[in-house]
């Protein structure tokens, strides 16, 4: 007995290629072929997946033939089982007799099936086989000779159930999945869909069979996922998270589908088809968008927070704030600020109906560089403009709030928020947020960003308005504070200058503390100051006004240099004190009970040039050293002790004293000349030292000359710089004269200032000098001690000095009516433009100063001094 036949399975006829489909095999209409021919069947058919297995019985009822699927089901060879009794070999010995009638029935003529057990025979080692279960169908047959016998077809019952189970669980799967389910073909057509995909795209599943991509896709994603099937269908490589796109029927509105694709195969292996898993992702899509846009926002703000907010400059933070949007956020964007906000006006910018001019300060496009024109005509980039009141840019700024204003035809712009700038419920200005067509259109999200980004960067431009008001007020008050014009001193050439800091943004833009002075002593003496607060801001320029007073203060009591640094150190600390200097002093002697809230630290350099001595005295706290130019020689630094800054406290100051040949060149600074950010502080003092190479060069040419070579007028710290070049007095503009301790005194200094003011040709002087000298000389010997000394020095004025070795000093006083004296000083004070008296190493000197008869200054004459004390 052969096999029994195989599958038939599709082919093509050799000689016309027509297709042919063989017995047994599938059809797509359910219909077989009109020429179907027998084949042979390959491997992996539908036999092979069941693995059906025959036999047959002969008129004996023993097995005659055994098929090879026989010897694998039963595992007994083919040599062994011929010939054997059935029952005997495979039914137990209590179902014996009842398998042998039926039998008989069975060869009688009597077609049977059933599920029969059986238990392999032992295979020759001594084990049992083990027990089976096998679904038989029996049907009687004859031999050649005409003898009733049977043949048996037989499948494994276990097989059975698992196909069984698998087809359930198959079907349970694809009609009860809440997935689009289809089953597509080796042709690329739906072979099978379930239930949820029929509810999507209509109808009923059976509807869908035959039916290809293109029937559900536009046609461009069509052929996309029909390559991607095909290409699963070739490589057995499967596709997960395919995003598809589409449409429902009946509905515009566009959906989204994962889908996830794998080939299908036979029991045996075969490649029979592709399932298509879909889900649909439209709402994920859209909440992945919208996450999206909330992490984009996001970052918008952090980059803004990051970027807006470093500089105080008005434009600056503008552009800032650009940079930000443009392109991540918008295609185009402008900024317009109120131009009083521009121009320092302090009232509110701006009129009620928002028609007020603006000046476009910041533009940016990532798609042209021509002026935007979103909203109205093109305005250029610090163009001055005003919208019209009915325009919804006026109606923004009049409204305070955002206005969308779609596109014009033709125009490149799609869209335009036009968004005020809002400040402390001031309206500071107007940005623009546009986007061009092919973009996506403004949405509320983008609405709720743009406000946000707008009010940011009105907060800032505001605090910069703020802080350009405090700095132009630091700026007058620091400026009202440095010496006027061109100073004169005795004996000097001045030349100054200084430079405020650039405002290139952040706190680099504020003032500082510098400041230089040039105060005229007695006797023909300057005091030359340079001096820095630590710090920046109004409250440093404010400190600065303070110290900058007390040293004017304490140079007019003619201190030496150390004392004054001295007085100004105890005035620092107490500068920031709650009470005061006072207060501050008390702290600094008892700092465990009561400390200053805040201490300004300053530095300062204080000299005094003698131009009669040509001599200068130096005491320094914490300051830069001065350079020094005498002539034939290069610059150097001066070694003056550094000292502490004033408002540390308890370190006390030295002086040291330089002879200053005559033309030699003197210059004080601040740090802000030597010192930046690019270049180290010692890099920056030789830098200055190698700038003064001609010092006979005209003084402002010097200035200048170094302030171009230090590149300084870049530079983010202010600057002061006081040079001075030495013109000493003439040995013939002094008269000096040493007076023995004698009545006859008084007389012999009158002829010693009669003489010396004819030698001057300043005989209109002499009555009024002989007069004020002999008081002096006489207030000398009444109150004085030593020799006395008297000093003629001609200048700009005449100044009259008597030096005694006596420490009292003089005292003016009121005499009474009754007094027959007392009333020297008074004259003193009534004959001469100024007096005074002041300390020195061996005792005191007082002074007083006459204007010159050219100068335009008239005095009193002393006749008229003389009846009015009387």
């Amino acid at each position: 007995m052969s096999e029994i036949p195989a599958k038939a399975t599709e082919s093509e006829d050799p000689s016309d290629g027509a297709r042919t489909t063989s017995v047994g095999g599938d059809f797509a209409d359910g219909a077989p072929p009109a020429d179907a021919m027998w084949q042979s069947s390959p491997p992996g058919s539908m036999y092979d997946y069941i693995k059906v297995a025959s036999f047959s019985i002969g008129p004996d009822g023993l097995v005659d033939q055994w098929s090879l699927r026989a010897e694998q089901l039963f595992g007994i060879p083919a040599e062994r089982a011929v010939g054997l009794d059935p029952i005997e070999a495979f039914v137990d010995s209590d179902l014996r007799e009842r398998s042998r009638r039926k039998m008989a029935e069975i060869l009688d003529g009597r077609e049977w099936t059933g599920v029969v057990p059986f238990r392999i025979p032992d295979d020759g080692t001594g084990r049992r086989g083990e027990d089976g279960l096998a679904e038989i169908y029996v049907m009687p047959t004859r031999t050649a000779e005409g003898e009733k016998a049977a043949v048996c077809i037989v499948v494994d019952v276990r097989t059975l159930r698992r196909i069984e189970t698998d087809l359930a669980a198959s079907q349970a799967i694809f009609g009860q999945s809440p997935f689009g389910f289809l089953l597509i073909d080796t042709d690329l057509k739906v072979r099978r869909a379930n239930e949820r995909f029929a509810s999507i795209f209509g109808g009923t599943p059976e509807d869908h069979r035959g039916k290809g991509v293109h029937d559900y896709l536009p046609r461009g994603e069509a052929e996309r996922v029909a390559a991607t099937l095909r290409r699963v269908l070739d490589s057995g490589e499967a596709v997960t998270d395919l995003h598809v796109t589409g449409f429902v029927p009946g509905s515009d509105e566009r959906r989204h589908w994962s889908v996830n694709l794998y080939r299908v195969h036979s029991g045996s292996g075969r490649p029979i088809g592709i399932a298509w898993l879909g889900t649909d992702i439209t709402g994920r899509r859209a909440a992945a968008r919208e996450a999206a846009a909330a992490r984009r926002n996001l970052a918008l703000l952090n980059d803004a927070g990051a970027r807006l907010g470093n500089s105080l400059d008005l434009e600056t933070t503008a552009r800032q704030l650009l940079d930000v949007v443009v392109p991540s956020f918008c295609d185009l964007a402008t900024v317009d600020l109120y131009q009083g906000l521009l121009a320092g006006d302090e009232t509110a910018p701006g009129l009620a109906d928002g028609s007020a001019e603006l000046r476009r300060v910041a533009f940016a496009s990532a798609v042209s560089d021509a002026p935007f024109s979103g909203t109205g005509a093109p305005v250029a980039l610090g163009s001055v403009h005003r919208y019209p009141f009915n325009s919804p840019c006026a109606d923004a700024l009049r409204t305070a709030r955002p206005v969308t204003v779609p596109g014009e035809e033709g125009d490149l712009v799609q869209s335009t928020l036009a968004v005020p700038m809002v400040a402390q419920d001031i309206v500071v200005g107007l940005v623009q947020f546009a986007r061009v067509k092919g973009s996506e259109p403004f949405g509320d999200r983008d609405r709720d960003l743009a406000v946000e980004l707008a009010a940011r960067a009105a907060v800032n431009i505001d605090n910069a308005r703020l802080y350009r008001r405090e700095h132009e007020r630091a700026l007058i008050l620091q400026r009202s504070l440095l010496p006027p014009g061109d100073p004169e001193a005795a004996g000097l050439d001045i030349a100054c200058r200084y430079l405020p800091g650039s405002a290139s943004g952040g706190r680099a833009g504020e003032v500082g503390g510098d400041w230089f002075d040039v105060i005229e002593l007695p006797g023909h003496r300057t005091a030359l100051v340079v001096g820095d607060v630590m710090g920046r801001g109004l409250r440093a320029a404010v400190a600065m006004g303070e110290l900058r007073t007390a040293v004017r203060t304490l140079a007019l009591l003619d201190l030496e240099p150390a004392d004054v640094l001295t007085h100004l150190d105890e005035i620092a600390r107490g500068l920031g004190a709650p009470g005061g200097v006072r207060q501050a002093t008390r702290a600094a002697r008892r700092p465990r009970e009561a400390e200053p809230s805040e201490v300004y630290l300053a530095t300062c350099i204080y000299a005094v040039y003698d131009a009669v001595t040509r001599r200068c005295t130096f005491a320094n706290a914490g300051h830069l050293p001065p350079v020094l130019v005498k002539p034939g020689e290069s610059a150097r630094m001066l070694e003056v002790p550094p000292g502490m800054p004033l408002g540390v406290g308890g370190e006390p100051f030295e002086e040291v004293e330089v002879e200053l040949p005559e033309g030699s060149l003197l210059a004080l600074y601040t740090d802000g000349l030597v010192e930046s950010r690019d270049h180290p502080l010692d890099e920056g003092l030789q830098a200055f030292v190698g700038a003064l190479t001609d010092p006979v060069r005209p003084l402002e040419d010097v200035c200048d000359h170094v302030l171009n070579t230090l590149g300084s007028h870049h530079r983010e710290d202010d600057i002061a710089l006081l040079m001075a070049r030495v013109q000493g007095l003439p040995a013939e503009a002094v008269g000096d004269w040493v007076l023995p301790r004698e009545p006859r005194s008084v007389g012999h200094a009158r002829e010693y200032a009669r003489a010396q003011l004819a030698a001057w040709d300043l005989e209109q002087l002499t009555d009024t000098a002989e007069l004020l000298v002999s008081e002096l000389v006489t207030n000398a010997l009444r109150y004085g001690e030593g020799e006395i000394r008297l000093r003629l020095l001609l200048d700009r004025t005449l100044v009259c000095e008597v030096w005694d070795a006596g420490l009292v000093q003089p005292r003016r006083r009121r005499a009474r009516d009754t007094d027959e004296g007392g009333r020297g000083l008074q004259l003193v004070g009534l004959l001469s433009a100024a007096w005074g008296s002041r300390r020195t190493p061996h005792g005191k000197t007082v002074w007083f100063e006459l204007p010159l008869p050219d100068s335009g200054s008239t005095l009193m004459d002393p006749a008229e001094a003389m009846l009015e004390l009387f």
